[in-house]
């Protein structure tokens, strides 16, 4: 039986009022794995005591490139007590993002965080959006970046949602990446204005992503709702539910 997780950036509103009991709604709704964008505060131990009581598994967290890059040592300590199995650059200012060079003193950055992840026992992800899909001398912004490090320091959270927004088939993006997207972002949009929309309730083709995630050797899916026209929790069961009858 496959197991669902979600993007807690989905739920940062409702956490930031009830850390504990947000994540206990999100077990009750089905889910079985979350993926952290922030602790509220709240100290490793005590985070790592609430998914044991409530019953959920820390499969990913969010963590800024500006922390990653000063205070890593501490990250890790903190992501090794949790539990977290993988640690994910998820965003780029667009300061960090102007030129071709910017993206290769990336690639040295990641490939060095990369690493020192590997040593503590835990593995790293970047997170794309749309923006990486632009190109640079023919070729995209995200493949210069896993061209200019090692699969095995620096892998791929695809975003599917943001890649399809570019113009891009997701499907055929993490194929081209197969054994280097452990993570998958499942989201879908609206025919309107590419907003975003409720999993399996929008216009991509969330069960054939699901099996192109599959095929490309993910392992953990994440559903994510950037912004929620209705309660965010009544959206996440909607997406759970679509998602364990097209899977």
């Amino acid at each position: 039986m496959d197991k669902w997780g979600i993007a807690l950036f989905t739920l940062r509103d409702e956490l930031a009022k009830d850390f504990k009991g947000t994540l206990a709604k999100v077990k009750e709704i089905g889910y079985a794995g979350v993926e952290f964008a922030g602790f509220g505060g709240h100290s490793a131990s005590e985070i790592k005591a609430m998914l044991e009581e409530v019953g959920l598994e820390a499969w990913s967290s969010h963590v800024p490139l500006a922390q990653l890059r000063e205070s890593l040592d501490d990250v890790l300590a903190y992501h090794k007590e949790v539990g977290v199995q993988y640690i994910v650059c998820p965003y780029l200012t667009p300061e960090e993002r102007q030129a071709k060079d910017d993206y290769l003193k990336l690639a040295k950055d990641l490939e060095t965080i990369g690493n020192a992840c590997k040593e503590a026992g835990i593995g790293f992800c970047y997170h794309n959006h749309d923006f990486e899909l632009q190109t640079f001398d023919g070729e995209y912004a995200l493949d210069l970046l896993l061209s200019q490090t090692t699969e095995e320091h620096v892998q791929l959270e695809c975003d599917t949602y943001w890649v399809e927004f570019a113009g891009v088939d997701a499907k055929h993006y993490m194929n081209q990446y197969t054994g280097r997207v452990p993570m998958v972002h499942l989201k879908d949009m609206k025919a309107t204005n590419k907003s975003f929309a409720e999993v399996g309730e929008g216009t991509l083709d969330i069960k054939d992503i699901i099996q192109a995630g599959k095929e490309a050797g993910a392992r953990y899916f994440f559903v994510e709702q950037d912004i929620c026209e209705r309660s965010p929790l009544e959206s996440i069961s909607i997406s759970f539910n679509n998602i364990q009858r097209l899977s």
